[in-house]
């Protein structure tokens, strides 16, 4: 699961207007709330771009001071003749890149070895559309001591599994020369991107080892595609997970220590990925810049991941309803103290049971990610999978969530207690506005398992009567 699993994704709000440092637009992102659904990311049909650049961010020594910066140095391709406005979006997006491919601050020493590290952010736009950077941090080829560089790809679509077989061929290639890489990455520019379950073969000349075929396969499964939960399990505990889970569904704000890159910003997107249908609406950033320490302190809900070297300054910080996840230690540092009592008690059981049968026999990070992710659906469609019927509509299609006859549909007292909180956050908010305006249900793997689950309660309703 190396590739697959080392990962990063951070929230960035892009601002109109002119001027405005990378700093400067990171700040913002942490202030206001991520509106937009990042963490449901679009099922793309396939046929748009793989990508629409390759850069590399090096360090480069400011000149006052003993610091470093980190600086796009190769852009691949260089874009000509763009009217203004498409310019100064383009200067904005490309200036905030770097300090995401260089999280842990800026003091730096040349180094002769180097775990590589991969991992990915996302740049969103007050638009709404969005910006994913699949990233690999390593030495450069080379003799003596040196500095870590990042290879980064710029790309509108979200497949982390497939990004990450992509930079595994530029690492390769990186070892002879760029030269070598330029021809490979232009080949995937004119590639159309694979439809779930597809393949897309690239044909590649490598010196010394001749022509290469590269063949880059989609998971069928596209909603798991850009998650692997295998590091989360490892670092934490099954009830642990769920007490996580359980403070995301009510929005609080949590926050993710680790060592390294890999392992925080991989538990971190897990999480996330645990509250699926839903997306989380707000501040997210899986490994927090060392100038937006302050993040920790915002009144507002958050998800980020702090690297170890910080956690001085943030158990310094003025934090409310926190909860403050140790993954080296595999402890909580910090609770709110209910985290046990938030979900419903007797599904809460069920979440456990089911990710507890038969964990150890499972092999491939498909295999865990539906074994992780199963429990946590099926608790959405017990509490909420009822929501279309309760979407009245008007003659013009336009819906209207009927709230209140929503959850007292629900039999079970405890269901309906934390259904109508549930109904109050952002995550249900966005999910509900998005169901008022479709006039069908989406035909996706949520409402897939809302069916098996109305089929079973039919077919045991059935079977109840035949017995009677």
């Amino acid at each position: 699961m190396d590739g697959l699993g080392r990962r990063l994704r951070a929230s960035l709000r892009l601002k109109r207007g002119r001027g405005g440092s990378a700093q400067d637009n990171s700040e913002e992102a942490a202030k206001e709330p991520e509106r937009a659904q990042e963490h449901c990311l679009t099922n793309f049909a396939g046929g748009q771009h793989f990508f629409e650049y390759l850069l590399v961010v090096s360090l480069k020594k400011r000149r006052s001071g003993e610091d470093y910066e980190p600086t796009i140095t190769y852009q691949f391709p260089k874009r000509e003749n763009l009217l203004r406005g498409q310019q100064e979006e383009e200067e904005r997006l490309l200036s905030a890149i770097p300090l995401f491919c260089f999280p842990d601050g800026n003091e730096w020493a040349p180094l002769t070895e180097y775990p590589r590290e991969t991992f990915s952010f996302v740049l969103t736009n007050v638009d709404g559309s969005r910006k994913i950077g699949y990233c690999r941090r390593l030495l450069p080829a080379g003799p003596g001591p040196r500095l870590p560089k990042v290879y980064c790809i710029i790309s509108c679509v979200g497949c982390f599994g497939l990004f990450s077989k992509i930079l595994d061929e530029v690492e390769k290639r990186h070892q002879i020369s760029m030269a070598v890489i330029y021809p490979f990455m232009q080949g995937l520019r004119e590639a159309a991107f694979p439809a779930p379950g597809k393949t897309v073969t690239l044909k590649s000349f490598i010196p010394d080892s001749g022509t290469e075929f590269i063949s880059l396969t989609r998971p069928l499964d596209s909603h798991l595609e850009h998650v692997d939960f295998n590091s989360l399990l490892q670092c934490l505990s099954l009830e642990q997970i769920v007490q996580i889970f359980a403070s995301a569904v009510l929005e609080r704000r949590l926050i993710f220590l680790a060592e390294d890159l890999s392992t925080l910003s991989q538990c971190i997107h897990a999480a996330a990925a645990l509250l699926y249908p839903f997306s989380w609406a707000h501040t997210y950033i899986p490994v927090v810049p060392e100038s937006l320490l302050a993040t920790v302190c915002c009144p507002t809900p958050f998800m980020v991941g702090v690297q170890m070297r910080f956690l001085q300054e943030v158990t310094e910080s003025p934090m409310e309803e926190v909860l403050l996840v140790n993954l080296r230690e595999g402890t909580f540092l910090m609770s709110v103290g209910d985290e046990k009592d938030i979900l419903p008690p007797k599904l809460q059981d069920d979440i456990l049971d089911a990710l507890g049968q038969g964990i150890n026999d499972l092999q491939t990070s498909e295999q865990i990610n539906e074994h992780v992710s199963g429990p946590f659906v099926q608790f959405f469609v017990k509490t909420v999978g009822h929501y279309a019927s309760y979407i009245k509509r008007e003659a013009n299609g336009q819906g209207h969530f009927q709230e209140r006859a929503f959850y007292k549909a629900l039999n079970s007292k405890a269901n309906r207690r934390f259904v109508k909180k549930f109904v109050k956050t952002q995550l249900f908010s966005l999910f509900i506005q998005e169901a008022e305006k479709s006039k069908n249900p989406p035909a996706g793997y949520f409402q897939q398992k809302i069916l098996e689950y109305e089929e079973q309660k039919k077919q045991k309703k059935s079977r109840e009567k035949t017995v009677k």
